[in-house]
């Protein structure tokens, strides 16, 4: 019978899990999405389209790379705050804040995506990067996104995603099941006492059990978004969703 993280405590799980490869979380990705983990931040970055003097949060930042992607979006005057509870992952990006040019515009916090320690309508954006799948509470994490989102504000996801074309969904299945847990164990040292699946074996998994497009975007719409949508990407193996605050005294 296959580990189940979610049957014991995902939360717990995904922290450790974190926290295991924090060190050398940047070159794997590269290295099992062949360099186009780049080019999928790269599109993500187009869309956001932030502005100079805005604040954007960045949950589940992990190593900062979309934190400081933003950054140039919001200068002059702007900040992009990252939020993230593996205490390893976040150093690592603390020191990558710390000797880029942005490191008075990018902030690093601890705390939890689906607990926010934020007053409503705090930021004109929110995003987060390949972390909507490790949430324990995907509903909750959505909530807790529009709730700090001032009215007009724009969230963002970039997100692995389950491709429709079969000349795109075999190929995939077979790379992500079977060729990315090997990849993993050059790096991995395992999870010792977790309970869960070793780390790279558990990225698979986390996609067998996430929403497609469109019920992730039906979830957005439930927590309230309006103008919600998505693009695909690399055949729909990543997909980018967004929505919108509504403005005061919009009709919804």
């Amino acid at each position: 019978m296959e580990q189940s993280p979610i049957l014991n405590d995902k939360a717990a799980y995904v922290k450790r899990l974190f926290n295991s490869i924090a060190r050398h979380y940047d070159l794997m990705n590269l290295l099992i999405t062949g360099g186009t983990f780049a080019y999928w931040q790269r599109v993500f970055l187009r869309y956001t389209r932030f502005q100079p003097g805005e604040r954007v949060l960045d949950l589940c930042t992990g190593t900062a790379g979309l934190a400081l992607g933003l950054a140039p979006q919001v200068v002059p005057g702007g900040q992009v705050v990252g939020v993230d509870f593996s205490e390893a992952m976040l150093a690592v990006g603390r020191d990558k804040v710390s000797r880029s040019r942005f490191k008075d515009v990018v902030e690093l916090l601890y705390g939890d995506a689906m607990a926010l320690p934020f007053p409503d309508n705090s930021f004109d954006g929110v995003t987060i990067g390949f972390a909507l799948r490790n949430v324990a509470d995907l509903p909750q994490t959505l909530r807790e996104m529009y709730r700090v989102l001032k009215p007009g504000g724009r969230a963002f996801s970039l997100e692995l995603s389950h491709p429709r074309h079969p000349l795109w969904r075999g190929p995939y299945k077979f790379y992500f099941e079977k060729i990315v847990p090997w990849l993993g164990r050059l790096n991995e040292k395992g999870l010792a006492g977790s309970g869960g699946l070793r780390p790279y074996a558990y990225l698979p998994y986390s996609l067998r059990h996430f929403p497609d497009q469109d019920r992730l975007a039906d979830l957005f719409r439930q927590a309230g978004f309006v103008a919600v949508g998505y693009q695909e990407l690399t055949g729909g193996i990543v997909s980018i969703h967004y929505g919108t605050k509504p403005a005061k005294g919009a009709q919804v």
